[in-house]
C-alpha cells in the first residue's frame, strides 16, 4: 500500500509555497486517512491500482488529461498550467462543461470533451488525472480502463499549495526533472490562447487606445471588494481622463451597474458579463493595468502578461503568483475589504510608474 507520508507531503526536490503544515497536525489525522483510505480502495475496486506510472515513458505521445476536481475557472486555469511542458505530445483534455470554452482553441490542447461517450481510449497512450478523486477514477474507468495513469496531485489534495508551481514542478518530476528549479520559476504561469474570432469581437468594440481594466464582483465575500467607487475616485483625482473598462462576470453586474450610476461623467465602459472569459481576457490583454482581487480574471492577466494590482486575502501572493509574474499585490489576512485605499492607490502608482518606464525603453 501507498506509504501515508507518500500521500500526503511535497514529492518534490524543490520546495514550494505551501499551508500543509496547519492539514497535517494532529487534529486533521483521521480525516486525511478516511480521505486516503476511501480513494485507495476505491481505486483497488475499480481494478486501477497496478495501472499507476510514476513516469513519462519516450513512446507516450498520445494523452488524454481528466480535469474536473477542480471545478472553478481559476483552479482549472492553474492545475493545467503546466500543459506547455509537454506540448511534444498530443494532449486532449475531459473537463467540465463550464470551463470547456476556455480551451476550445488552446495552443496546447488538440480536442477538448466533455462527454464520456466521444472519447476512445484507443488514441491515447496514457491518462493524466487531476486527482485521485473517486469521481476522477470513475471517469478514467468509464473511457479508459486499461490504459497507464498518473495523477497530478494524486492522494494529495487538500492542504493549499501555489497550484501553478505545483503543476510545473509536478509535470517536470514526472518527465525526469528536465529542468532545474531556475529555469521552472522563470516559465511558471498560466497560459490562455485567445481565437482570431474572439480577438475581432474584442475588435469591434472600439476601445479607447489606453485604459486600464478593474475586476468587479466576485464568488466569496471575503475576496470581493466593495470598495471600488473609493479607488476610482481617487485614480480620477490624479487624472481625471483615466479611462477605465470594467470587467467580470454575471456575480458584477450589481457592482458594475452601482459604478456607472455614480460616475456619469467618467470615462468608464462597462464590460461586465457581456462577453465569454476569453474574450474579456482579450480585454484585459489590451489594458495597461488590472486591478483585481483573486480570481479567474487575475489568471487571464497572468497568462497575457498584463501587469496586475492584485487584492488578496488569506491566501498571499506567494500562494498565488510567481516569479515570472508582473504583480503590485496588497494582502490582509481576513477580508480585502479591509485593506488601505491609500495602499492600492500606492501600489497602482508603482504598477503605472512600471508600465511607463517599460514603454518609454521599448519606444
Amino acid at each position: 500500500m501507498h506509504s501515508f507520508k507518500k500521500t500526503y507531503v511535497l514529492p518534490f526536490k524543490f520546495e514550494i509555497p505551501n499551508y500543509t503544515q496547519y492539514f497535517l497536525n494532529k487534529n486533521h489525522f483521521f480525516k486525511r486517512y478516511l480521505k486516503f483510505l476511501k480513494r485507495y480502495i476505491y481505486i483497488i475496486l475499480k481494478g486501477q491500482n497496478t495501472l499507476e506510472i510514476n513516469h513519462f515513458s519516450r513512446n507516450q505521445k498520445s494523452v488524454l488529461w481528466i480535469n474536473v476536481s477542480a471545478p472553478s475557472i481559476g483552479d482549472s486555469i492553474m492545475d493545467l498550467s503546466s500543459r506547455v511542458l509537454i506540448n511534444d505530445r498530443k494532449v486532449d483534455l475531459y473537463t467540465e462543461i463550464s470551463n470547456a470554452k476556455v480551451y476550445e482553441h488552446d495552443l496546447f490542447i488538440s480536442n477538448v470533451f466533455t462527454n464520456k461517450a466521444l472519447i476512445n481510449q484507443y488514441d491515447y497512450d496514457l491518462v493524466i488525472l487531476d486527482s485521485y478523486s473517486t469521481r476522477s477514477i470513475r471517469i478514467k474507468n468509464d473511457v479508459a480502463p486499461k490504459l497507464p495513469y498518473f495523477g497530478m496531485f494524486g492522494y494529495f489534495n487538500g492542504p493549499e499549495v501555489n497550484r501553478v508551481l505545483f503543476s510545473f514542478h509536478r509535470m517536470n518530476q514526472l518527465l525526469g526533472y528536465i529542468n532545474n528549479e531556475s529555469e521552472i520559476s522563470k516559465i511558471a504561469k498560466a497560459s490562455l490562447s485567445i481565437s482570431i474570432d474572439d480577438k475581432k469581437v474584442i475588435q469591434r468594440l472600439k476601445l479607447p487606445e489606453k485604459y486600464i481594466s478593474i475586476a468587479v464582483g466576485g464568488e466569496w465575500a471575503y475576496r470581493t471588494f466593495n470598495q471600488w467607487d473609493l479607488v476610482i475616485e481617487r485614480l480620477s483625482s490624479r487624472n481625471d481622463r483615466l479611462n477605465i473598462v470594467l470587467v467580470g462576470s454575471e456575480n458584477g453586474n450589481d457592482a458594475a451597474q452601482g459604478l456607472m450610476e455614480k460616475f456619469l461623467d467618467s470615462n468608464i465602459i462597462n464590460c461586465v458579463a457581456k462577453f465569454t472569459f476569453n474574450q474579456t481576457a482579450e480585454i484585459i490583454n489590451k489594458a495597461s493595468i488590472l486591478l483585481c482581487c483573486d480570481g479567474g480574471l487575475m489568471h487571464a492577466a497572468n497568462a497575457v502578461n498584463t501587469p496586475i494590482v492584485p487584492l488578496f486575502a488569506r491566501l498571499n501572493e506567494q500562494m498565488q503568483l510567481t516569479d515570472s509574474i508582473c504583480s503590485f499585490a496588497v494582502f490582509d489576512e481576513l477580508d480585502v475589504n479591509n485593506i488601505d485605499i491609500n495602499n492600492i492607490y500606492k501600489m497602482y502608482i508603482e504598477a503605472s510608474d512600471f508600465v511607463e518606464n517599460s514603454s518609454t525603453s521599448l519606444s
